[in-house]
Order: C-alpha cells, then sequence, then structure tokens
C-alpha cells in the first residue's frame, strides 16, 4: 500500500505534491504496484499459484494438527442375530391372526451394540509427528529424510492413508461449515454445507473492504491529526493574544501607568491646596483685619456715592428735557448750561469707573 502524505506537506510542497498525484493515479495503484506493466498478468498468475499451494499446504498442516480422532475406530454395519431373524419371521407368519392378550408385555431389551476397535497407535503417532515433518519452518536435511520415512511410523503411512483421510475430510468439512456459519450468521444451520462453495469469493470480497477501510482509516487519520494540528495552532494564537490583552490591562506596564496618573493627580491636588493655602496667607497678610475693615466702609461709601450719582444723573437728564422746550432768547445761558452739564457728566463718569474698578477689586480680594 502506498503510504499517504499529510496534507500540510502537500500544501507546502507543490511540486512534490503533483509528483505524488501522478505515482498514485497515473503510475501505481493502491497495492504500490505498477499500472501499465506487460508481465503483470504472468506474475499475477504465477503469485496465485504459488498462494494456492501454500494455502493448500497450510490448509493440510492445520487440519493434521487439529484433528481429534476418537480412540475407537467406527463400528462395522451391524450383523442381526439368527435367534432374531426366526424371531421376526414367526412374527411375520403371526401377523396375519389376531393375538389375544395373555397379560402385560415386558419392556423391549436393548440390542447390544458391538465396541469398536480402538485406532492404532501407529496412526497417533502419524497425527502427531506429520504437522512438524510438513512444516516448513523446520526442514529436515534430505540425507536423513529416506531414513526418517522408512522408519515406523512412517512407514506404516500408506496402510492409514483411508482412515487418515476420512479424519482430515471430517476436520475440514467442520472448519469449513464454521466459517459459513460466520459468514452468514442468519441462515438455516441445516442449509449451512450449501454455502461452502463461495467461501473464496466471499472470503476475497472481506479482504479487499478491510484493506479499503484500512486505507480510508489511516486517510481519516491522518487527516484528523492535521485538523488537531491546526485547532492547536489556532489556541495557542488565541491563548497568546489572551496573554497579552491581560499584560496590556493587568500587567506591569498598564499597572505602571495607573500608578503613576495616580501619582500625578495626587502632586496636582496637592499643589493645588498649596496654592490655596499660600493665598489665604497672602491674604491674611496684606489684608488685616482694620485693613478689611476700612475697605468695607469705603465699599460702603463707594456703592452709597453710586447711588447718589446715579441719582443725580436722573436729574441732569431731566434738566436736559426742560431744557429742549425753552425758547431761543436764552441762547447763551443754555450753551453755559449744556458745558456745565457736559463736564459734570465727565467728571461723574471718571468717577463711576473709579468706584466700578474699586468694587471688582474688592470683590476679588
Amino acid at each position: 500500500m502506498i503510504p499517504p502524505i499529510d496534507d500540510l506537506v502537500l500544501q507546502q510542497n507543490p511540486e512534490f505534491a503533483a509528483l505524488y498525484t501522478t505515482l498514485t493515479t497515473v503510475i501505481l495503484n493502491p497495492d504500490a504496484s505498477t499500472r501499465k506493466d506487460p508481465k503483470a498478468k504472468k506474475r499475477a498468475a504465477e503469485l496465485d499459484t504459488h498462494r494456492l499451494k501454500t494455502a493448500k499446504h497450510h490448509l493440510l498442516i492445520n487440519a493434521i494438527s487439529t484433528a481429534h480422532p476418537t480412540t475407537e475406530q467406527p463400528p462395522p454395519p451391524a450383523q442381526e442375530k439368527p435367534s432374531l431373524l426366526r424371531h421376526r419371521s414367526t412374527r411375520s407368519r403371526s401377523e396375519s391372526q389376531p393375538l389375544k392378550p395373555s397379560g402385560p408385555l415386558p419392556p423391549p431389551l436393548p440390542l447390544a451394540q458391538p465396541k469398536p476397535p480402538p485406532l492404532p497407535q501407529s496412526l497417533l503417532d502419524l497425527l502427531l509427528l506429520l504437522p512438524p515433518l510438513l512444516s516448513p519452518s523446520s526442514p529436515i536435511p534430505p540425507p536423513q529424510l529416506p531414513l526418517l520415512l522408512s522408519s515406523p511410523p512412517f512407514s506404516l503411512l500408506p496402510s492409514h492413508v483411508p482412515l487418515l483421510s476420512s479424519f482430515l475430510s471430517q476436520t475440514l468439512h467442520t472448519s469449513a461449515l464454521t466459517l459459513a456459519r460466520l459468514s452468514q450468521p442468519n441462515i438455516n444451520p441445516s442449509f449451512l454445507h450449501r454455502s461452502i462453495p463461495s467461501l473464496p469469493a466471499f472470503t476475497l470480497t472481506q479482504l479487499e473492504t478491510l484493506h479499503h477501510k484500512k486505507y480510508s482509516l489511516l486517510r481519516s487519520r491522518l487527516s484528523l491529526a492535521v485538523s488537531v494540528s491546526s485547532l492547536l495552532d489556532q489556541q495557542i494564537l488565541i491563548l497568546s493574544k489572551l496573554i497579552r490583552s491581560l499584560e496590556a490591562k493587568h500587567g506591569p506596564i498598564s499597572r505602571w501607568l495607573e500608578y503613576s496618573a495616580s501619582e500625578r493627580a495626587l502632586v496636582a491636588q496637592k499643589q493645588e491646596l498649596e496654592i490655596k493655602s499660600v493665598g489665604r496667607a497672602l491674604k491674611k497678610e496684606v489684608y488685616s483685619p482694620e485693613v478689611a475693615t476700612a475697605l468695607g466702609n469705603y465699599s460702603r461709601h463707594l456703592r452709597d456715592a453710586k447711588s447718589r450719582l446715579g441719582e443725580r444723573i436722573k436729574g441732569l437728564e431731566g434738566e436736559l428735557g426742560e431744557y429742549h422746550h425753552q425758547d431761543a432768547s436764552t441762547e447763551r445761558e443754555k450753551t453755559r448750561k449744556m458745558r456745565e452739564m457736559a463736564r459734570v457728566y465727565a467728571d461723574m463718569g471718571r468717577q463711576l469707573d473709579e468706584v466700578r474698578k474699586d468694587l471688582e477689586r474688592l470683590d476679588t480680594a
């Protein structure tokens, strides 16, 4: 059988894959024999002849080794005794006349079977010595073979051939029936002998099926090995990616970054608190309680001045409205009042800006 090649090897070596495909489909048979061989038929015929000869030799040795003859010969055909013959003739003559029962009849006596003679010891010795003699694993040197065959019990083999043949025939028939029973378990036992001629074809079919099953099983194992290898590679890749993700999430680098960010946040909070404390200290140093009280009084004064200025602006706006309704005879007085109002307005705007700045400074302080 051609050994199968792993599919991964064929995929990685395309030239070798093409050569392997050519060998398996064009040049060689599945059993590794050449497809287009002119001497194949002759060689196959010779092999079949040798196989048949070897099979017969093996069956003969196995039949002799497994033969279990009884220690007694089969009984000869039974001969009837003269007394029995006379009794039968008398009974045949008296069958035409009615018999009157004269009492209970005695039970029939069993007929005595003649005991068959025992098997000769030389035949039993031949059954024990013939398998080693016929076995090719322990051949006898040719110079010693004539001496061995001329000595008993081998010298008595011709006289025991009929009885030995009957034993071998019985053993082979029993083995054939056993094989037929195994090949067709559902058949009626009384018809098993009819399936004995089909045993060679059945055995050949089963052997071919077994060969194909083994080959397909081997291919399935190889494909399964490739699939398992691919699955293991995928699992290794998944595990490596999982480890990397865990390291990125819970590894030393991520922990260092987390701790560093926490440290920076704590430092920033500390600096913020320090700046606030320094600001409070500076405020306490710059703005004493007396200064804070004075600034508060000044803030209230500025608010009051702001409100007074607002009222003054409203009054001037009212006077300005009245000015528009006066006659043209008072032109000089209006001019003077307009200048005075412009000056007062500018002064009030300046004062308002100063007050606004002071209030903003106080609010921020």
